[in-house]
């Protein structure tokens, strides 16, 4: 008897540790400010080495090129991200450093680049409705954030569609769980690859530009479709993308002529495709449209077709941990800048020659040669062409 009642008692014994044990095994929720991740980068740049002409201009890239151009600070990005639900995704990313504008002497602003939420549709969050201030899905390089693209700069011709690549709006995006995998490696694997913006994409926005308020009641919709590709080694991605609306050109120089109610169509499409550096590597895209442009013969400004675009090669090569990447870009853009004065008209062609260096990955030098033969007017600067070539150097780190 004494021996049964042992017995039991071992058992009651094991069975209350084996409990004990399990609920210990359980893993612990964590709360949503412990899935949080704080991360981002800074970009030093120097452009008058080798200068030929201090008149050339890039207003809608790096300001510091050029006449009274330094060194210069040009982006500081903190980046807040992190999921504060099963279904819900929040990203805020301010820069510390901008500019206002290429006359005002005041610079490194802090301004929203990004601030928004996701929220996912079904179980795997494979559609999701993107609500705030974001980039337009218009153009793979627009979308390539500027720490992982390899020019310093981004094209005139898909660039010139949206200032600073943003704007306050709606888009729905739908991709495979798949492929949503494939779109996060293609950037941790330093393949330069532009994110996860879907498979599909639709939205509308404002359509004045990022941390500008509407002008007109009049959103802007844009739609796009894009798809990688795996073959044996190499990935393929090939891109549609289109948006309609209408713009309101905002700065205008006294005795231009323009609409009445300064209201201008914008219209353009788009193709891209991109061949990811494994080892060789081809980004192109180019656009069609109608916009706002000045007009010097009439002293207007008109709406007037606009094209151009631009192709990048290079080649990605490792030396032990080190990373080579030497490019080389042409492009072109002939159009109107509808955030700039009088939406000033261009026509631009430019040739670069570069290599990125990433001893490794938190520190990169970039050194930049380009070629540049710019015509940029407004009522003001008429017949303004200028040529010149210049070497650039960009210092970045990440972390």
């Amino acid at each position: 008897m004494k021996s049964l009642q042992l017995s039991i008692a071992m058992l009651l014994i094991t069975i209350s540790t084996f409990s004990q044990n399990s609920k210990t095994e359980e893993p612990k929720k964590k709360h949503w400010y412990e899935t949080f991740s704080i991360r981002g980068y800074s970009q030093m740049r120097y452009n008058r080495l080798l200068e030929t002409n201090p008149l050339l201009k890039n207003d809608q890239g790096d300001r510091s090129i050029g006449e009274n151009g330094g060194f210069m600070i040009r982006r500081m990005r903190l980046i807040f991200s992190g999921n504060v639900g099963e279904h819900v995704y929040i990203y805020f990313q301010p820069d510390l450093a901008s500019s206002l504008s290429s006359s005002i002497n005041n610079i490194h602003f802090a301004q929203i680049r990004d601030a928004y939420f996701d929220v996912g549709i079904d179980k795997k969050n494979e559609f999701r409705i993107r609500i705030g201030q974001s980039k337009v899905p218009f153009g793979f390089e627009n979308m390539q954030s500027s720490q992982n693209r390899l020019p310093l700069d981004r094209n005139d011709a898909l660039n010139s569609a949206v200032s600073n690549e943003r704007d306050l709006g709606v888009n729905f995006y739908w991709a495979p769980d798949n492929v949503r995998k494939l779109y996060a490696a293609l950037v941790a694997d330093g393949l330069k690859g532009s994110g996860d913006y879907g498979v599909f994409g639709i939205g509308a926005y404002n359509g004045q530009t990022a941390n500008k308020n509407e002008a007109n009641n009049t959103p802007h919709l844009v739609a796009r479709l894009s798809y990688p590709v795996q073959i044996k080694n190499q990935i393929i991605e090939a891109s549609i993308q289109g948006y309609t609306g209408k713009t309101v050109v905002l700065d205008t120089n006294k005795g231009v002529k323009y609409l009445k109610d300064l209201n201008y169509k914008d219209d353009r499409m788009a193709a891209s495709f991109i061949l990811y550096p494994k080892p060789f590597g081809i980004q192109a895209e180019y656009n069609v449209g109608v916009g706002p442009e000045f007009n010097k013969v009439t002293d207007s400004i008109e709406n007037q077709r606009l094209k151009g675009g631009y192709a990048t090669f290079s080649y990605k090569t490792n030396i032990g941990k080190q990373v080579l990447i030497p490019f080389y870009r042409v492009q072109y853009y002939k159009g109107g800048k509808k955030f700039e004065i009088d939406a000033r008209s261009y026509n631009i062609t430019e040739n670069e020659i570069g290599i990125e260096w990433q001893p490794n990955k938190n520190f990169e030098l970039v050194a930049n040669y380009t070629l540049s033969a710019r015509r940029f007017e407004d009522y003001k600067k008429q017949n303004n062409m200028q040529k010149g070539n210049l070497l650039r150097l960009q210092a970045q780190v990440n972390f």
